[in-house]
């Protein structure tokens, strides 16, 4: 009875909690559909008095049209989750079926990478880029998008989970590397690729840093810079900042929806043997 009791009250402190969670989501929705005058009365009104959809067609149709920076920015997102998807399950392979001298002290060099701030990559990755002529368009995104420390250790992790026994059979049947991958490592690791796709899918869409680097040309941005145009020289139009933070986070919420049932089992799947 006791433990049905905490249980209980664990149920009821993440309802509230998760609540907490969801009050600036709420805000953000409510605001889209208010008038300007409504977005900063006290106390909030949840609730607009006069609905009004005119700040979400003026994302959508307005002088700066924000499917442009949309298409931009599913475009870099999408071909950096495949690409990072595939490489760093390719990679996570090699470290952990394959052998070779130095592999874990390899392994252990390449993941103290993600110590260094990305922050500290901008100078020299602006001189490589303008070098080979890709500044200022979207290679200059998708090409280190492609390679993610955290997507190698991640499938490896989720790799090392996967008995031994399993790939040695396989060698004895005649199998390489490559159809073992392929056709015994992939399918077996789907939950964690879709953990992998998932998060890599958001880091990208959601990069404001990089994109701000290196991109200049207006039609090159992507959804976080195109916020930027709701910040007038005066003022800032709240109501459509809204409206194209509401729009924004649909394809990640449409990724999560689709993936989700994989998410904890990648993770879980991926913490079981290091």
């Amino acid at each position: 009875m006791e433990i049905k009791s905490t249980k209980l009250l664990y149920t009821i402190a993440m309802l509230v909690l998760g609540l907490f969670m969801i009050l600036p989501f709420l805000w953000m929705i409510s605001t889209s559909f208010k008038t300007p005058n409504e977005v900063f009365q006290y106390p909030i009104q949840w609730i607009p008095q006069k609905v009004t959809f005119e700040h979400h067609l003026k994302v959508w149709t307005g002088k700066e049209s924000f499917l442009i920076y949309y298409m931009n920015s599913l475009k870099i997102a999408l071909i950096c989750m495949i690409g990072a998807t595939f490489l760093s399950s390719l990679a996570a392979y090699g470290f952990s079926r394959i052998e070779f001298k130095g592999r874990n002290l390899l392994f252990m060099f390449y993941l103290s990478m993600m110590m260094v701030p990305p922050q500290v990559l901008f100078v020299p990755k602006f001189i490589l880029f303008d070098k080979i002529g890709i500044y200022n368009t979207h290679w200059a995104l998708i090409l280190p998008g492609l390679f993610t420390i955290f997507g190698v250790f991640l499938m490896r992790q989720f790799f090392m989970s996967i008995p031994q026994e399993i790939t040695e059979s396989a060698f004895v049947d005649g199998a390489g590397h490559f159809r073992i991958f392929f056709q015994l490592m992939l399918p077996l690791a789907k939950p964690a690729l879709a953990t992998l796709a998932i998060i890599d899918f958001s880091w990208n869409w959601n990069d404001y840093e990089n994109a701000l680097v290196f991109l200049l040309d207006r039609d090159l941005y992507t959804v976080p810079l195109g916020m930027q145009n709701f910040i007038l020289e005066f003022n800032i139009d709240y109501n459509g900042m809204m409206a194209a933070t509401s729009a924004g986070i649909v394809p990640m919420l449409l990724v999560f929806l689709i993936g989700q049932k994989y998410i904890i089992q990648g993770i879980t799947g991926s913490a079981v043997k290091g």
